[in-house]
Protein backbone atom coordinates (compact mmCIF):
# COMPACT_ATOMS: atom_id res chain seq x y z
CA UNK A 1 0.00 0.00 0.00
CA UNK A 2 1.61 3.24 -1.10
CA UNK A 3 1.81 5.83 2.09
CA UNK A 4 0.10 9.14 2.29
CA UNK A 5 2.06 12.42 0.82
CA UNK A 6 2.65 13.50 4.81
CA UNK A 7 4.57 10.39 5.81
CA UNK A 8 6.55 9.90 3.03
CA UNK A 9 8.39 12.92 2.85
CA UNK A 10 9.41 13.29 6.09
CA UNK A 11 11.03 9.51 6.04
CA UNK A 12 13.25 10.67 2.46
CA UNK A 13 14.71 13.74 4.00
CA UNK A 14 15.82 12.00 6.68
CA UNK A 15 17.47 8.93 4.48
CA UNK A 16 19.02 11.68 2.36
CA UNK A 17 20.59 13.54 5.59
CA UNK A 18 22.25 10.19 6.82
CA UNK A 19 23.66 9.58 3.81
CA UNK A 20 25.43 12.82 3.69
CA UNK A 21 26.87 12.43 7.30
CA UNK A 22 28.35 8.63 6.19
CA UNK A 23 29.80 10.41 2.89
CA UNK A 24 31.33 13.24 5.68
CA UNK A 25 32.90 10.43 7.57
CA UNK A 26 35.01 8.39 5.07
CA UNK A 27 38.81 9.06 4.44
CA UNK A 28 40.20 10.47 1.17
CA UNK A 29 41.28 8.49 -1.92
CA UNK A 30 43.93 11.22 -2.42
CA UNK A 31 45.52 12.85 0.62
CA UNK A 32 46.81 16.25 -0.04
CA UNK A 33 50.34 14.61 1.31
CA UNK A 34 51.03 12.04 -1.75
CA UNK A 35 51.69 14.27 -4.13
CA UNK A 36 54.37 12.91 -6.59
CA UNK A 37 57.81 12.95 -5.78
CA UNK A 38 59.90 15.69 -8.00
CA UNK A 39 63.05 14.42 -9.79
CA UNK A 40 66.66 16.20 -9.66
CA UNK A 41 68.57 16.36 -12.51
CA UNK A 42 72.30 17.00 -12.64
CA UNK A 43 74.69 17.77 -15.52
CA UNK A 44 78.62 17.71 -15.47
CA UNK A 45 80.62 19.68 -18.01
CA UNK A 46 82.46 17.08 -20.83
CA UNK A 47 85.98 18.33 -19.40
CA UNK A 48 84.51 17.59 -15.69
CA UNK A 49 86.77 14.88 -13.20
CA UNK A 50 83.09 13.25 -12.68
CA UNK A 51 80.23 12.88 -14.69
CA UNK A 52 76.71 13.47 -13.17
CA UNK A 53 75.27 10.34 -11.31
CA UNK A 54 73.65 7.50 -13.91
CA UNK A 55 70.15 7.48 -14.44
CA UNK A 56 68.45 5.53 -11.81
CA UNK A 57 67.34 1.99 -12.01
CA UNK A 58 63.27 2.27 -12.75
CA UNK A 59 61.16 -0.21 -11.27
CA UNK A 60 61.48 -3.80 -9.93
CA UNK A 61 61.41 -6.17 -12.98
CA UNK A 62 61.63 -9.85 -11.70
CA UNK A 63 64.91 -11.44 -12.59
CA UNK A 64 66.49 -8.46 -13.52
CA UNK A 65 69.52 -7.13 -11.81
CA UNK A 66 69.30 -4.27 -9.57
CA UNK A 67 71.57 -1.60 -9.23
CA UNK A 68 72.22 1.05 -6.15
CA UNK A 69 71.76 4.82 -7.14
CA UNK A 70 74.81 6.67 -6.21
CA UNK A 71 74.21 10.74 -5.36
CA UNK A 72 76.66 13.53 -5.79
CA UNK A 73 77.42 13.89 -2.40
CA UNK A 74 79.11 10.16 -2.65
CA UNK A 75 81.61 11.75 -4.99
CA UNK A 76 82.30 15.56 -2.62
CA UNK A 77 85.99 13.89 -2.67
CA UNK A 78 86.94 17.10 -1.18
CA UNK A 79 84.82 16.19 2.15
CA UNK A 80 87.15 13.94 3.57
CA UNK A 81 89.95 16.33 4.01
CA UNK A 82 93.33 15.52 3.19
CA UNK A 83 93.10 12.86 1.20
CA UNK A 84 93.78 11.66 -2.62
CA UNK A 85 92.16 9.02 -4.99
CA UNK A 86 95.53 7.40 -6.74
CA UNK A 87 94.34 5.60 -9.75
CA UNK A 88 95.72 3.06 -12.40
CA UNK A 89 95.15 2.50 -16.06
CA UNK A 90 95.25 -0.46 -18.17
CA UNK A 91 95.98 -3.29 -16.03
CA UNK A 92 95.72 -5.91 -14.79
CA UNK A 93 99.63 -6.53 -15.33
CA UNK A 94 101.00 -9.47 -14.17
CA UNK A 95 104.08 -8.05 -13.23
CA UNK A 96 103.88 -4.73 -12.78
CA UNK A 97 99.92 -4.57 -10.84
CA UNK A 98 101.36 -7.14 -7.85
CA UNK A 99 104.17 -4.82 -7.69
CA UNK A 100 101.97 -1.16 -7.25
CA UNK A 101 99.68 -3.32 -4.45
CA UNK A 102 102.75 -4.37 -2.28
CA UNK A 103 103.60 -0.35 -1.92
CA UNK A 104 99.84 0.54 -1.52
CA UNK A 105 99.79 -2.36 0.98
CA UNK A 106 102.99 -0.94 2.86
CA UNK A 107 101.38 2.79 2.88
CA UNK A 108 98.36 1.77 4.22
CA UNK A 109 96.71 3.13 1.09
CA UNK A 110 94.02 2.47 -1.13
CA UNK A 111 93.25 2.67 -4.78
CA UNK A 112 90.77 2.53 -8.14
CA UNK A 113 92.21 0.54 -10.58
CA UNK A 114 90.71 1.36 -14.59
CA UNK A 115 91.40 -2.44 -15.61
CA UNK A 116 90.82 -3.01 -19.45
CA UNK A 117 88.43 -5.98 -20.19
CA UNK A 118 90.54 -8.21 -22.09
CA UNK A 119 93.37 -8.29 -19.21
CA UNK A 120 91.10 -8.81 -16.68
CA UNK A 121 89.26 -12.06 -18.70
CA UNK A 122 93.25 -13.22 -18.77
CA UNK A 123 93.84 -12.65 -14.91
CA UNK A 124 90.98 -13.02 -12.87
CA UNK A 125 92.71 -13.94 -10.04
CA UNK A 126 94.58 -10.69 -9.91
CA UNK A 127 91.48 -8.62 -10.25
CA UNK A 128 89.96 -10.50 -7.07
CA UNK A 129 93.44 -10.11 -5.47
CA UNK A 130 93.15 -6.39 -5.93
CA UNK A 131 89.55 -6.62 -4.78
CA UNK A 132 90.20 -8.12 -1.57
CA UNK A 133 92.97 -6.18 -0.81
CA UNK A 134 90.41 -3.31 -0.20
CA UNK A 135 90.67 -1.30 -3.58
CA UNK A 136 88.13 -0.75 -6.45
CA UNK A 137 88.12 -1.81 -9.70
CA UNK A 138 86.54 0.46 -12.54
CA UNK A 139 85.44 0.25 -16.21
CA UNK A 140 88.62 0.59 -18.93
CA UNK A 141 86.26 -0.57 -21.98
CA UNK A 142 87.55 -3.87 -23.54
CA UNK A 143 90.89 -2.96 -25.42
CA UNK A 144 91.32 0.78 -24.90
CA UNK A 145 89.81 2.57 -28.23
CA UNK A 146 89.39 5.53 -28.82
CA UNK A 147 85.44 6.00 -28.60
CA UNK A 148 84.32 8.94 -30.03
CA UNK A 149 86.03 7.69 -33.44
CA UNK A 150 83.87 4.26 -33.81
CA UNK A 151 79.99 3.61 -34.73
CA UNK A 152 77.64 3.69 -32.06
CA UNK A 153 77.16 -0.14 -31.83
CA UNK A 154 80.85 -0.71 -31.47
CA UNK A 155 81.17 2.32 -28.55
CA UNK A 156 78.60 0.00 -26.96
CA UNK A 157 79.96 -2.89 -27.14
CA UNK A 158 83.01 -1.89 -25.86
CA UNK A 159 81.76 0.19 -22.87
CA UNK A 160 79.28 -2.67 -21.86
CA UNK A 161 81.75 -5.65 -22.35
CA UNK A 162 84.30 -3.39 -19.81
CA UNK A 163 84.35 -5.32 -15.96
CA UNK A 164 81.39 -4.97 -14.15
CA UNK A 165 81.83 -1.53 -11.79
CA UNK A 166 79.73 1.74 -10.92
CA UNK A 167 82.49 3.78 -12.70
CA UNK A 168 84.04 4.11 -16.41
CA UNK A 169 86.88 5.83 -17.48
CA UNK A 170 87.42 6.42 -21.72
CA UNK A 171 90.60 5.71 -22.41
CA UNK A 172 92.93 8.87 -24.06
CA UNK A 173 90.12 10.84 -22.09
CA UNK A 174 88.18 10.47 -25.19
CA UNK A 175 84.42 11.27 -24.41
CA UNK A 176 81.37 13.36 -25.48
CA UNK A 177 77.76 13.06 -24.68
CA UNK A 178 77.16 10.01 -26.59
CA UNK A 179 79.75 7.88 -24.78
CA UNK A 180 78.55 9.66 -21.03
CA UNK A 181 75.04 8.28 -22.12
CA UNK A 182 76.26 4.77 -23.20
CA UNK A 183 78.28 4.85 -19.69
CA UNK A 184 74.72 5.61 -18.11
CA UNK A 185 72.98 3.57 -19.57
CA UNK A 186 75.45 0.83 -18.37
CA UNK A 187 74.79 1.87 -14.62
CA UNK A 188 78.42 3.71 -14.50
CA UNK A 189 79.55 7.34 -13.92
CA UNK A 190 82.35 8.37 -16.29
CA UNK A 191 85.53 9.11 -14.12
CA UNK A 192 88.59 11.63 -15.48
CA UNK A 193 90.97 12.91 -13.66
CA UNK A 194 92.45 16.03 -11.83
CA UNK A 195 96.15 15.36 -12.29
CA UNK A 196 98.23 13.10 -15.03
CA UNK A 197 101.31 12.30 -14.44
CA UNK A 198 102.13 11.57 -17.86
CA UNK A 199 104.05 8.31 -16.82
CA UNK A 200 103.14 6.42 -19.48
CA UNK A 201 105.40 8.99 -21.75
CA UNK A 202 108.22 7.74 -19.45
CA UNK A 203 109.84 10.76 -18.16
CA UNK A 204 111.74 9.20 -15.46
CA UNK A 205 110.68 8.42 -11.88
CA UNK A 206 111.49 11.79 -10.67
CA UNK A 207 109.29 13.64 -13.19
CA UNK A 208 106.38 11.13 -12.14
CA UNK A 209 107.13 11.85 -8.40
CA UNK A 210 107.12 15.75 -9.12
CA UNK A 211 104.07 15.51 -10.84
CA UNK A 212 101.88 13.68 -7.81
CA UNK A 213 103.27 16.12 -5.60
CA UNK A 214 103.21 19.32 -7.06
CA UNK A 215 99.54 18.24 -8.02
CA UNK A 216 98.37 16.63 -4.73
CA UNK A 217 95.54 18.80 -3.19
CA UNK A 218 92.49 17.37 -0.87
CA UNK A 219 90.03 15.26 -3.21
CA UNK A 220 92.50 15.54 -6.24
CA UNK A 221 92.23 12.28 -8.49
CA UNK A 222 95.41 11.13 -9.81
CA UNK A 223 96.23 9.18 -13.17
CA UNK A 224 98.93 6.79 -13.01
CA UNK A 225 99.17 3.15 -14.77
CA UNK A 226 100.14 -0.21 -13.79
CA UNK A 227 99.44 -1.76 -17.60
CA UNK A 228 100.58 -0.51 -20.96
CA UNK A 229 104.03 -1.43 -20.73
CA UNK A 230 107.15 -1.13 -18.55
CA UNK A 231 105.79 0.95 -15.06
CA UNK A 232 109.51 0.29 -13.44
CA UNK A 233 109.46 4.45 -13.60
CA UNK A 234 105.77 4.34 -12.21
CA UNK A 235 106.65 2.03 -9.20
CA UNK A 236 110.11 3.72 -8.02
CA UNK A 237 107.77 7.25 -8.14
CA UNK A 238 104.87 6.13 -6.05
CA UNK A 239 106.47 4.40 -3.24
CA UNK A 240 108.89 7.72 -2.85
CA UNK A 241 105.55 10.38 -3.87
CA UNK A 242 103.60 8.23 -1.17
CA UNK A 243 106.01 8.83 1.70
CA UNK A 244 106.45 12.32 1.33
CA UNK A 245 102.61 12.81 1.12
CA UNK A 246 102.15 10.70 4.71
CA UNK A 247 104.69 12.85 5.90
CA UNK A 248 102.29 16.07 4.80
CA UNK A 249 99.11 14.49 6.69
CA UNK A 250 97.61 12.91 3.45
CA UNK A 251 95.77 9.35 3.22
CA UNK A 252 94.97 7.53 -0.02
CA UNK A 253 91.05 6.01 -0.73
CA UNK A 254 89.52 4.18 -3.23
CA UNK A 255 86.86 5.94 -5.46
CA UNK A 256 83.06 4.97 -4.63
CA UNK A 257 82.98 2.40 -7.29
Amino acid sequence: MTKPPGKLLPLVAALLCGAVLAQAAQPSDHPASAGAPTARTTTAGSLSPIAAAPAGPGPKRQGKPQHTQQTDDDWNLSKHGKVLYLTFDDGPHAGWTPKVLQILRKHHAQATFFVLGMEAAKRPDLVEQTRAAGHHIGNHTWDHPMLTKLPAAKMHEEIFSGVKSKCFRPPFRDTNAAVEATAKANHQRQVLWDVDTNDWKKPGSAAIEHAILAGAYPGAIVLMHDGGGNRAETVAALERALTKLERKGYTFRALPC
